[in-house]
């Protein structure tokens, strides 16, 4: 990348961070599923030392894995000793690893808990709604949401501006008009989730528009060489920090309510004790939407990797 944008996106990612309000569902990062564990080196009286060891997971795609190495370092920067299985698969798959116990908790979004893995219709009508409905679910299986964090990670299509403003696109209600000459690129789950395809063929009246599924991140790909007109992305997709695209507007709120919360499962929270729960709730309150894009860019496009660009975050906010 440009060098001179690569230096904004390192300087803003620190400017960003100690702002008193820091700045959130991100762009992908092909990567090989890796498991990395290690033993705090911190003396005997920090808050995890001595506790169980726990294993935490991520989902596919670049936000996950910087979500993943902010917990992680933070937990270790505790006393904790944790195992980070990256890279995982979709919200359904890890999920899956959850009640199975091979991981002890993971990042979720609040919206995702309620239509993918709850699978309800009703929309709920504000962010506080939308975790408090999370919350009770994941209860209901004997697990606990943690606190949500400002960022909220959610989806949107986007079309290039000269595509978009040839057939005025604004809102995706307009979708319904380019009828079957139109491919939406997006991930495979897309094609059959509200927050997807039935959404907007329920919501909006969609129903002819052509679906391609791609790996999440090639979107752009798709664009380029003609494959997709439209593409379905993150908000804090870092490709967005550089403009050229047009976001088209989700009035009836499809994509729901989308806070980066954490999830953790059965018992965990009474082994590890109230500083595994506080320091979680500490890297979550400070991320917000407009850090993660940044972080999200940092690594998609400048090329660094989600430890390192984690390593830096929490630095900036004291935690490490």
């Amino acid at each position: 990348m440009h060098s001179l944008y690569g230096h904004f996106v390192r300087v803003g990612l620190l400017t960003l961070a100690v702002a008193a309000g820091v700045y959130g569902c991100g762009s992908s990062l092909s990567t090989t599923s890796t498991s990395t564990s290690t033993t705090a080196t911190h003396g005997t009286n920090a808050p995890g030392a001595g506790r169980p060891a726990v294993t935490l997971g991520t989902k596919n795609f670049t936000e996950q894995l910087i979500l993943g190495q902010l917990y992680t370092q933070a937990l270790r920067a505790t006393g904790f000793k944790v195992t980070l299985k990256s890279d995982i698969g979709a919200s359904e798959v890890v999920d899956r690893k959850l009640a199975d116990r091979q991981i002890d908790g993971y990042p979720e979004y609040t919206g995702t808990i309620l239509s993918v893995l709850a699978r309800q219709s009703a929309r709920p009508a504000s962010e506080a709604e939308a975790y408090a409905r999370a919350a009770a679910f994941e209860r209901g299986r004997g697990r606990a949401l943690l606190a949500k964090s400002p960022a909220t990670d959610t989806g949107v299509v986007v079309a290039r501006p000269g595509y978009a403003s040839q057939h005025h696109l604004r809102s995706l209600g307009d979708l319904a008009s380019l009828g079957s000459s139109a491919t939406l690129a997006g991930p495979a789950e897309f094609r059959t989730r509200f927050s997807g395809m039935l959404g907007l063929r329920q919501a909006y009246g969609v129903t002819r528009l052509g679906f391609l599924p791609v790996k999440i991140g090639t979107q752009y790909r798709a664009l380029a060489d003609g494959r997709a007109q439209l593409a379905t992305v993150f908000t804090t997709d870092g490709n967005l920090s550089q403009g050229g695209f047009t976001l088209l507007a989700d009035p009836k709120n499809i994509f729901g309510f989308q806070n980066i919360t954490f999830v953790v499962r059965d018992g965990v929270l009474a082994r590890e004790g109230p500083a595994f729960a506080r320091t979680i709730d500490a890297v979550s309150s400070k991320l917000s939407t407009q850090a993660m894009r940044v972080m999200n860019a940092a690594v998609d496009l400048d090329q660094q990797t989600p430890a390192a660009v984690a390593r830096q975050f929490l630095g900036a906010n004291g935690i490490s």
